[in-house]
């Protein structure tokens, strides 16, 4: 079993409300979790604006295939046009 995480930062400054911030994230969420099957959570800078931290979490039998399955998921996330990928960090256990 090889389990992989990947924590996003991401910049949305079009964001003017929370609610705004919250719209944008979650429809990037619901995205990913539907052509990914990954597990999706905001994980810090829940009161900001126009940041956000996601935790973005994958198990399965082979580390190559989790590699590629987050690695598409970050390609994703790049290509998003209202929020911006400032830093990512990539985990395996």
């Amino acid at each position: 079993m090889h389990i992989g995480s990947l924590q996003i930062k991401l910049r949305i400054s079009e964001a003017n409300s929370l609610k705004s911030k919250r719209f944008v994230i979650r429809s990037l969420q619901t995205r990913i979790r539907s052509k990914f099957n990954v597990s999706v959570s905001e994980i810090g800078d829940q009161d900001l604006w126009q940041s956000s931290l996601v935790g973005i979490c994958m198990v399965a039998g082979e580390r190559a295939y989790v590699n590629e399955v987050l690695d598409k998921v970050l390609d994703l996330v790049r290509s998003e046009t209202r929020a911006e990928l400032i830093d990512f960090k990539l985990e395996f256990i």
